[in-house]
Protein backbone atom coordinates (compact mmCIF):
# COMPACT_ATOMS: atom_id res chain seq x y z
CA UNK A 1 0.00 0.00 0.00
CA UNK A 2 1.68 3.68 -1.37
CA UNK A 3 0.07 7.03 -0.03
CA UNK A 4 0.51 9.42 -2.31
CA UNK A 5 -0.11 13.04 -0.47
CA UNK A 6 -0.32 16.89 -2.83
CA UNK A 7 -1.89 14.13 -5.61
CA UNK A 8 -3.40 16.95 -7.81
CA UNK A 9 -0.52 18.90 -7.98
CA UNK A 10 1.58 18.05 -11.11
CA UNK A 11 4.16 15.13 -9.82
CA UNK A 12 1.38 13.79 -7.69
CA UNK A 13 -0.71 13.29 -11.23
CA UNK A 14 2.74 11.98 -12.73
CA UNK A 15 2.64 9.40 -10.01
CA UNK A 16 -1.21 8.50 -10.66
CA UNK A 17 -0.42 7.90 -14.10
CA UNK A 18 2.66 5.23 -13.34
CA UNK A 19 1.12 3.69 -10.38
CA UNK A 20 -1.95 3.00 -12.67
CA UNK A 21 0.28 1.45 -14.78
CA UNK A 22 0.94 -1.11 -11.73
CA UNK A 23 -2.42 -2.70 -10.78
CA UNK A 24 -0.97 -4.91 -8.58
CA UNK A 25 -0.06 -2.22 -6.15
CA UNK A 26 -2.42 -0.52 -4.37
CA UNK A 27 -2.24 3.21 -3.91
CA UNK A 28 -3.63 6.30 -1.91
CA UNK A 29 -3.71 9.13 -3.82
CA UNK A 30 -4.63 12.33 -1.66
CA UNK A 31 -4.55 16.26 -1.97
CA UNK A 32 -6.21 19.12 -0.69
CA UNK A 33 -10.30 19.43 -2.38
CA UNK A 34 -11.85 17.23 -5.27
CA UNK A 35 -9.52 14.90 -7.23
CA UNK A 36 -8.08 16.68 -10.06
CA UNK A 37 -6.87 13.19 -12.45
CA UNK A 38 -9.20 12.63 -15.40
CA UNK A 39 -9.09 8.69 -14.46
CA UNK A 40 -11.08 8.12 -11.07
CA UNK A 41 -11.16 4.40 -11.31
CA UNK A 42 -8.05 2.47 -9.92
CA UNK A 43 -7.46 3.86 -6.98
CA UNK A 44 -8.73 5.27 -3.86
CA UNK A 45 -9.04 9.20 -3.66
CA UNK A 46 -9.07 10.81 -0.12
CA UNK A 47 -8.75 14.43 0.40
CA UNK A 48 -6.29 14.88 2.80
CA UNK A 49 -4.15 18.22 4.51
CA UNK A 50 -0.65 17.56 5.57
CA UNK A 51 -1.00 20.71 7.75
CA UNK A 52 -3.76 18.91 9.43
CA UNK A 53 -2.19 16.57 11.86
CA UNK A 54 -4.96 14.71 13.81
CA UNK A 55 -6.46 14.11 10.12
CA UNK A 56 -3.11 12.64 9.23
CA UNK A 57 -2.97 9.98 11.88
CA UNK A 58 -6.44 9.18 11.12
CA UNK A 59 -5.83 8.41 7.38
CA UNK A 60 -2.28 6.57 7.89
CA UNK A 61 -4.13 4.55 10.83
CA UNK A 62 -7.46 3.58 8.17
CA UNK A 63 -4.95 2.28 5.04
CA UNK A 64 -1.58 1.31 7.12
CA UNK A 65 0.70 2.24 3.80
CA UNK A 66 4.07 0.82 3.75
CA UNK A 67 5.30 3.95 1.85
CA UNK A 68 4.50 7.71 1.78
CA UNK A 69 5.65 9.46 -0.77
CA UNK A 70 5.24 13.23 0.20
CA UNK A 71 4.93 15.02 -2.85
CA UNK A 72 2.65 17.80 -1.02
CA UNK A 73 4.44 21.38 -0.04
CA UNK A 74 4.55 25.56 -0.50
CA UNK A 75 6.98 25.57 -3.77
CA UNK A 76 6.07 29.12 -4.76
CA UNK A 77 9.27 30.91 -3.73
CA UNK A 78 7.80 34.72 -3.16
CA UNK A 79 5.33 33.57 -1.49
CA UNK A 80 6.84 31.74 1.12
CA UNK A 81 8.88 34.69 1.92
CA UNK A 82 5.55 36.80 2.29
CA UNK A 83 3.66 34.08 4.11
CA UNK A 84 6.35 32.43 6.30
CA UNK A 85 3.15 31.23 8.84
CA UNK A 86 1.73 29.22 5.50
CA UNK A 87 5.11 28.36 4.43
CA UNK A 88 6.46 26.69 8.06
CA UNK A 89 2.90 24.67 8.17
CA UNK A 90 3.24 22.92 5.19
CA UNK A 91 7.45 22.42 4.22
CA UNK A 92 8.30 21.73 8.21
CA UNK A 93 5.65 21.41 10.84
CA UNK A 94 3.86 18.89 8.61
CA UNK A 95 6.89 17.02 7.70
CA UNK A 96 7.46 16.59 10.91
CA UNK A 97 4.47 15.32 11.68
CA UNK A 98 4.52 12.87 8.73
CA UNK A 99 7.99 11.63 9.92
CA UNK A 100 7.60 11.02 13.43
CA UNK A 101 4.13 9.27 12.53
CA UNK A 102 6.77 7.62 10.13
CA UNK A 103 8.74 5.99 12.90
CA UNK A 104 5.60 4.96 15.13
CA UNK A 105 3.39 3.31 12.61
CA UNK A 106 6.03 1.54 11.00
CA UNK A 107 5.70 3.45 6.83
CA UNK A 108 8.91 4.32 4.59
CA UNK A 109 8.52 8.41 4.21
CA UNK A 110 10.01 9.41 0.88
CA UNK A 111 10.22 13.32 0.76
CA UNK A 112 10.58 15.32 -2.29
CA UNK A 113 13.04 18.26 -1.82
CA UNK A 114 14.76 21.30 -3.95
CA UNK A 115 18.27 22.21 -4.70
CA UNK A 116 16.95 25.96 -3.29
CA UNK A 117 18.64 24.17 -0.22
CA UNK A 118 22.00 25.35 -1.64
CA UNK A 119 23.25 28.63 -2.29
CA UNK A 120 24.15 27.99 -6.23
CA UNK A 121 28.03 29.12 -6.11
CA UNK A 122 28.61 26.27 -8.14
CA UNK A 123 26.48 23.52 -10.71
CA UNK A 124 25.93 19.85 -10.13
CA UNK A 125 25.73 19.36 -6.70
CA UNK A 126 25.58 16.10 -4.82
CA UNK A 127 23.94 14.54 -2.02
CA UNK A 128 26.70 15.21 0.20
CA UNK A 129 27.56 18.96 -0.08
CA UNK A 130 26.22 21.28 2.79
CA UNK A 131 23.29 23.64 2.50
CA UNK A 132 22.98 26.95 2.70
CA UNK A 133 19.50 28.02 1.57
CA UNK A 134 18.96 32.31 0.77
CA UNK A 135 15.63 32.31 0.69
CA UNK A 136 12.97 31.24 3.17
CA UNK A 137 11.25 28.61 0.76
CA UNK A 138 14.73 26.86 0.34
CA UNK A 139 15.21 27.25 4.69
CA UNK A 140 11.79 25.70 5.34
CA UNK A 141 12.79 22.80 2.75
CA UNK A 142 16.35 22.14 4.64
CA UNK A 143 14.50 22.27 7.75
CA UNK A 144 11.62 19.62 6.43
CA UNK A 145 14.69 17.68 5.32
CA UNK A 146 16.20 17.68 8.80
CA UNK A 147 12.81 17.10 10.57
CA UNK A 148 12.95 13.69 8.29
CA UNK A 149 15.99 12.88 8.83
CA UNK A 150 15.78 13.59 12.48
CA UNK A 151 12.40 11.77 13.38
CA UNK A 152 12.04 8.91 10.65
CA UNK A 153 13.63 5.78 10.93
CA UNK A 154 13.24 4.49 6.92
CA UNK A 155 13.70 7.39 4.71
CA UNK A 156 14.33 8.93 1.87
CA UNK A 157 14.61 12.21 0.55
CA UNK A 158 14.60 12.96 -3.56
CA UNK A 159 16.05 16.00 -4.23
CA UNK A 160 14.77 18.01 -7.65
CA UNK A 161 15.07 20.81 -9.90
CA UNK A 162 13.15 22.90 -12.03
CA UNK A 163 10.40 20.40 -12.70
CA UNK A 164 8.34 21.15 -15.67
CA UNK A 165 4.93 18.93 -17.63
CA UNK A 166 1.82 18.69 -18.03
CA UNK A 167 -1.25 18.16 -16.21
CA UNK A 168 -4.47 17.04 -17.86
CA UNK A 169 -6.59 19.97 -17.56
CA UNK A 170 -3.54 22.60 -18.26
CA UNK A 171 -4.23 24.40 -14.65
CA UNK A 172 -0.60 24.50 -13.67
CA UNK A 173 2.37 26.30 -15.58
CA UNK A 174 5.68 25.77 -15.31
CA UNK A 175 8.82 27.03 -17.15
CA UNK A 176 8.61 25.73 -20.27
CA UNK A 177 4.77 26.01 -20.54
CA UNK A 178 5.88 29.62 -20.10
CA UNK A 179 8.35 29.75 -22.62
CA UNK A 180 5.97 28.20 -25.08
CA UNK A 181 3.08 30.83 -24.66
CA UNK A 182 5.55 33.67 -23.85
CA UNK A 183 7.49 32.71 -27.72
CA UNK A 184 4.57 31.22 -29.45
CA UNK A 185 2.74 34.86 -28.90
CA UNK A 186 5.51 37.01 -29.66
CA UNK A 187 5.05 38.32 -25.76
CA UNK A 188 7.96 40.61 -24.73
CA UNK A 189 9.66 39.18 -21.71
CA UNK A 190 12.23 39.12 -19.32
CA UNK A 191 14.68 36.13 -18.88
CA UNK A 192 17.64 35.95 -16.88
CA UNK A 193 20.86 35.37 -17.66
CA UNK A 194 22.81 33.93 -14.58
CA UNK A 195 21.03 31.07 -13.44
CA UNK A 196 21.77 27.63 -14.05
CA UNK A 197 19.88 24.03 -13.67
CA UNK A 198 19.19 20.71 -14.90
CA UNK A 199 15.47 21.02 -15.71
CA UNK A 200 13.53 17.52 -15.07
CA UNK A 201 10.90 16.42 -16.93
CA UNK A 202 8.19 15.41 -14.32
CA UNK A 203 7.54 11.81 -15.35
CA UNK A 204 11.44 11.28 -14.80
CA UNK A 205 10.75 12.88 -11.31
CA UNK A 206 7.84 10.44 -10.30
CA UNK A 207 9.96 7.40 -12.10
CA UNK A 208 12.94 8.55 -9.11
CA UNK A 209 9.53 8.22 -6.82
CA UNK A 210 8.74 4.98 -8.35
CA UNK A 211 12.04 3.25 -8.21
CA UNK A 212 12.97 4.38 -4.97
CA UNK A 213 9.75 2.83 -3.39
CA UNK A 214 10.35 -0.40 -5.48
CA UNK A 215 13.73 -0.45 -4.29
CA UNK A 216 13.24 0.69 -0.96
CA UNK A 217 16.05 3.09 -1.15
CA UNK A 218 17.43 4.40 1.60
CA UNK A 219 19.06 8.11 2.54
CA UNK A 220 19.62 11.43 -0.30
CA UNK A 221 19.07 11.11 -3.91
CA UNK A 222 19.14 13.60 -6.75
CA UNK A 223 16.59 13.23 -8.98
CA UNK A 224 16.68 15.45 -12.13
CA UNK A 225 17.33 16.04 -15.14
CA UNK A 226 20.51 15.19 -17.48
CA UNK A 227 21.03 18.51 -18.73
CA UNK A 228 22.79 21.15 -17.55
CA UNK A 229 22.26 24.98 -18.59
CA UNK A 230 21.01 28.56 -18.25
CA UNK A 231 17.36 29.62 -17.83
CA UNK A 232 18.23 31.91 -21.07
CA UNK A 233 19.61 28.77 -23.08
CA UNK A 234 16.21 26.91 -21.84
CA UNK A 235 14.23 29.70 -23.38
CA UNK A 236 16.66 29.57 -26.46
CA UNK A 237 15.99 25.90 -26.84
CA UNK A 238 12.35 25.90 -26.51
CA UNK A 239 12.67 28.59 -29.40
CA UNK A 240 14.67 26.32 -31.69
CA UNK A 241 12.50 23.81 -30.73
CA UNK A 242 9.21 24.61 -32.26
CA UNK A 243 10.57 27.48 -34.74
CA UNK A 244 9.93 30.66 -32.75
CA UNK A 245 11.68 33.67 -32.65
CA UNK A 246 13.09 35.35 -29.78
CA UNK A 247 13.24 39.15 -31.12
CA UNK A 248 10.89 40.08 -27.88
CA UNK A 249 13.28 38.31 -25.07
CA UNK A 250 15.30 40.34 -23.40
CA UNK A 251 18.23 38.95 -21.19
CA UNK A 252 18.64 40.61 -17.76
CA UNK A 253 20.61 39.90 -14.30
CA UNK A 254 18.47 38.18 -11.49
CA UNK A 255 19.24 41.56 -9.59
CA UNK A 256 16.95 43.69 -11.97
CA UNK A 257 13.76 41.56 -11.58
CA UNK A 258 13.58 42.78 -7.77
CA UNK A 259 11.81 39.52 -6.88
CA UNK A 260 11.16 39.27 -3.22
CA UNK A 261 12.60 35.67 -2.57
CA UNK A 262 16.92 35.00 -3.81
CA UNK A 263 17.55 32.53 -6.13
CA UNK A 264 20.56 30.86 -5.92
CA UNK A 265 22.65 31.22 -9.29
CA UNK A 266 24.10 27.78 -9.84
CA UNK A 267 22.65 24.71 -9.15
CA UNK A 268 21.65 21.73 -10.73
CA UNK A 269 22.04 18.28 -9.21
CA UNK A 270 24.41 15.23 -9.65
CA UNK A 271 22.43 12.36 -10.92
CA UNK A 272 25.25 9.64 -10.46
CA UNK A 273 24.06 7.85 -7.84
CA UNK A 274 20.62 7.90 -8.47
CA UNK A 275 21.91 5.99 -11.81
CA UNK A 276 24.04 3.86 -10.28
CA UNK A 277 21.67 2.85 -7.54
CA UNK A 278 18.38 3.25 -8.42
CA UNK A 279 18.95 3.08 -12.37
CA UNK A 280 17.76 6.25 -13.10
CA UNK A 281 17.29 7.35 -16.86
CA UNK A 282 16.15 10.94 -17.15
CA UNK A 283 15.25 11.79 -20.53
CA UNK A 284 16.93 14.38 -22.05
CA UNK A 285 15.59 18.18 -22.52
CA UNK A 286 14.43 17.56 -25.97
CA UNK A 287 12.55 14.69 -25.05
CA UNK A 288 10.92 16.31 -22.56
CA UNK A 289 9.38 18.81 -24.74
CA UNK A 290 8.51 16.04 -26.73
CA UNK A 291 6.60 14.46 -24.17
CA UNK A 292 5.41 18.08 -23.32
CA UNK A 293 4.36 18.97 -27.00
CA UNK A 294 2.10 15.40 -27.11
CA UNK A 295 0.62 15.85 -24.01
CA UNK A 296 -0.16 19.63 -24.31
CA UNK A 297 -1.17 18.86 -27.49
CA UNK A 298 0.63 21.19 -29.54
CA UNK A 299 0.24 21.46 -33.45
CA UNK A 300 2.22 20.10 -35.22
CA UNK A 301 3.91 17.99 -32.67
Amino acid sequence: MVIITGSNGLLGQKLTDLYLKHPEIVFVATGKGPNRHPVKAGYIYEVADITDHSGMRALLEKYKPTTVINTAAMTNVDACESDKEGCDAMNIDAVENLARLSAELGFRLIHLSTDFIFDGTHPLYTEDEQPNPLSYYGRSKWEGEKRVMQYAKNWAILRTVLVYGVVADMSRSNIVLWAYNTLKNGTPAKVVNDQYRTPTLAEDLAMGCFLAERKQAQGMYNIAGPDYFGIHELMKRVAQYFGFQLDNISLVSSETLNQPAKRPPITGLDISKAKRDLEYSPHSFNEGLTEVAKQAGWDGF
